[in-house]
Order: C-alpha cells, then structure tokens, then sequence
C-alpha cells in the first residue's frame, strides 16, 4: 500500500481541465485517467472530496451580457452537471461516487450536508461537491478551501495546467523560479496569485495547505501525495 503524506483532501478540478481539445464538454480519456489515479488514492486509505468548476460549459463571472447573479447560478448549475459526469467515470472504473449539490436538486444528487458527506467519506466513497457554496458572487476556489475546512481536509490539491506556483510568470518569462515549497505570507507578500483572495485567506487562517501541480502529467495526482517534487506546497 502506498504511502500517503495526506488522509483527506479536496481535489479542485477545473472544468475546462475537464474538456475535450476538439470543442468538446468531455475528455472522457482525460476522465478515465483522474478517476484511476483517485482509484489509487483510495485503496492507499485517503478520503477524497472533489470540488469542480463549470468553465467547460459556462463561467458566470465571464456572462457581461447577463444578471451577474443568474450567470452566476447558471455557472453553479454546470458544476453540478460536470460532477454528475464524473461520478459515471468513476462509477465505470468500479469506485463508489456520491453527488453532492449545493443548491437543492433532489431529484438528481442529494443536497450538501456536511455531517452526511463526511459518512459517505469515511465509507471510501469519492465525494463530488456541486453547486458552488450555493450563493453567488463566490468562486469555485472559494468553494474548495470552505468545504475542505468543513470536512476537516488536511489540503486541497488544486489541479491546474502549469507545474506549481512561480515568482513570475513562467509563459512571458522562461527565467521564472519555480517554488517547491511556499508560505502563506511569502505568497502574500509578493503578491502571488495561487487562488482568489477569499479562498486563499480562508486556507491560510484555517492552516489548510494548498499544492498546486500539474494535472496533465501522469500519476501527477498520486505523487503530489507521496510527496515528489511535482508541484508547490503552500503551508
């Protein structure tokens, strides 16, 4: 069995991580791949929550043309719809999912209640967490570290398209440094943009660490928790 620095996580997707190069909603390869590596996570004893955004069928904060508060709720609505799809991924690859919403869906996933998703948990079943926090105005980032501190997570593994947090931009600057290891204020102070300031100060204030890696690489989701040099700890 492996050996697993953390026993209960959140795992922030985003979901246009989750979209196919060709314009599609879905990379069901892409999915196959995270729901093995999570497969791998549970049978090495972690408890694992997942938190997705919706980009890859809409992002409210991008709707000008709209109500803010109902593109926001349309953004929310499409994380539920990209948690209800993984969890078919995960259900396929024979693990145990369950369908959280933040906002009441009773006739597609059960509405979140902490108490309840922390049995589910316990049991070894992945957890999804859709529907935002609920409210508008919030991001997904903000979801990930509120929800984390709600079901006691030691971390929240956020999975994005680059390889850690750097001091500069490692696109427009190929001499950016790349930090393995990272502290709250450090980040603060240099003004380093490693999630939304609410989500950021909550993990800070909450000591919940956050590591940032790349999702693209394989096994990246597994060796983050064993602890190889793939992505930065910010702690």
């Amino acid at each position: 069995m492996a050996d697993f620095k953390y026993k209960r996580v959140v795992l922030k997707l985003s979901g246009e991580a989750l979209a196919g190069k060709n314009g599609e909603s879905f990379d069901i390869a892409l999915m196959d791949e995270i729901s093995n590596e999570i497969s791998k996570l549970i049978s090495g004893g972690v408890e694992v929550a997942v938190v997705i955004g919706g980009g890859n069928i809409i992002r409210g904060a991008s709707q000008e043309w709209m109500n803010r508060e109902n593109a926001d709720y349309m953004g929310m609505t499409a994380t539920v719809i990209n948690s209800m799809a993984l969890a078919e991924v995960l259900r396929k690859n024979n693990l145990k999912a369950k369908v959280f919403s933040a906002i009441p869906m009773e006739l597609v996933c059960e509405t979140y209640n902490p108490s309840v998703a922390d049995e589910y948990l316990k049991r070894g079943e992945v957890v999804i967490l859709g529907g935002g926090t609920g409210k508008p105005y919030v991001t997904t980032d903000t979801t990930s570290t509120l929800r984390a501190k709600e079901l006691n997570c030691e971390c929240v593994l956020k999975a994005t398209k680059v390889d850690g947090v750097y001091d500069d931009d490692p696109v427009k600057n190929p001499d950016a440094k790349r930090f393995d290891k990272i502290s709250f204020d450090d980040c603060l102070n240099r003004g380093l943009k490693v999630m939304d300031e609410k989500a950021f100060k909550m993990a800070k204030d909450e000591n919940i660490h956050i590591i940032v890696f790349n999702m693209f690489e394989k096994d990246n989701i597994v060796k983050v928790l064993q602890g190889e040099d793939v992505g930065t700890v910010v702690s």
